[in-house]
């Protein structure tokens, strides 16, 4: 028997040990347990085995001459059959597969009445993180083609960025392409500019802005992921598919991910004022009434942080007030 049977033997499941019984049986029809044995070296429990499993596959049969002795059945014609059997078992394999997908399908709608979330109208009400990440499991497992992600508030938790871990890998592994958005300030946090640097190696692309819209995720362009409060992304997430909304944060994502910095890159300073971006925003928020803890919040970092730039900025303009700095800092076209 050519070396092609026996390929043909191991693709159906058989081992070297059936093979070469096969192959002796088809040589010497006539010989016995005992001569497979000497010829093979193989104990006789073996062979005793090995023949009731190529009997069972129809490669052999019961001899028509000798009673008890089984006959090799040719290869044309045992292998058609075996042939045969497997497409069978595909055949019935797949009927099964089908009655489960639609066993599935009335599982997850009648499930889905069971969960802590609501429907809304235009969406999905997700009450508290678990059922987001049950949401977000079932969504990045449908990407097909792209996900944006707006991610503010500096350094993302420990927890948040395990969570995220798993999904992102995934989808990246499958081809998807990640656009991710995260502040400035995530550059002096090593644990999240570790992941960042970890999603840019498989292919995801990452930017930083000194301040970003409220959090996002937007699936395929279809549909979008938001906070119900962005200031508490653990009361719970509205998951719409409102062509309306989903447009909107699109666009939003795009008009930020322009004038974002890539995450390798450095930010420069503004050409005539030396300022960093992070500083001209620190002014501009401080300009319009806000407090340092609100600031510190919309760039993502400590008040102490804020409360530090703001001196520095205060010496280079020579002021000793912060009014008195706002006046000059708006002299000098700075804001």
């Amino acid at each position: 028997m050519d070396s092609g049977v026996g390929e043909v033997l191991e693709l159906l499941g058989l081992d070297a040990t059936a093979e070469a019984v096969y192959r002796e049986m088809l040589t010497d029809p006539e010989g016995g347990v005992t001569e497979l044995c000497e010829r093979l070296g193989l104990p006789e429990p073996t062979v005793r085995e090995t023949l009731d499993r190529l009997a069972d596959l129809t490669l052999l049969r019961a001899s028509r001459e000798r009673p008890g002795a089984l006959w090799p059945v040719s290869p044309e014609r045992g292998l058609e059959l075996l042939l045969r059997r497997q497409e069978e078992e595909l055949a019935r394999r797949q009927q099964e597969l089908a009655v489960s997908k639609a066993a599935v399908a009335r599982a997850v709608a009648e499930y889905a009445t069971l969960r802590a979330s609501t429907l809304v109208d235009g969406g999905e009400r997700l009450v508290g993180l678990d059922a987001i990440q049950a949401k977000l499991e079932v969504l990045t497992a449908r990407l097909t083609g792209e996900c944006l992600a707006v991610m503010p508030g500096g350094a993302q938790s420990p927890a948040s960025l395990a969570a995220s871990r798993p999904l992102d890998e995934d989808a990246l592994v499958r081809g998807v392409t990640l656009r991710t958005l995260y502040q400035d300030s995530v550059r002096n946090d090593p644990e999240t500019f570790g992941y960042a640097q970890w999603m840019t190696g498989l292919g995801g692309r990452v930017r930083t802005a000194p301040v970003l819209p409220p959090r996002m995720l937007v699936f395929d362009g279809f549909t979008a992921v938001v906070p119900i409060d962005p200031e508490n992304t653990r009361a719970g997430a509205l998951c719409t598919e409102e062509p309306g909304i989903v447009a909107s944060l699109v666009a939003l994502f795009e008009q930020t991910w322009e004038t974002a910095v890539p995450l390798g890159a450095d930010r420069p300073e503004e050409p005539g004022t030396g300022l960093s971006a992070g500083e001209r925003e620190l002014l501009r928020l401080l300009s319009t009434g806000l407090t340092d803890d609100a600031a510190a919040k919309r760039l993502g970092v400590s008040v102490r942080t804020v409360r530090r730039q703001m001196a520095g900025l205060m010496d280079r303009l020579e002021a000793a007030s912060r009014f008195e700095a706002g006046l000059k800092a708006s002299q000098r076209g700075w804001l």
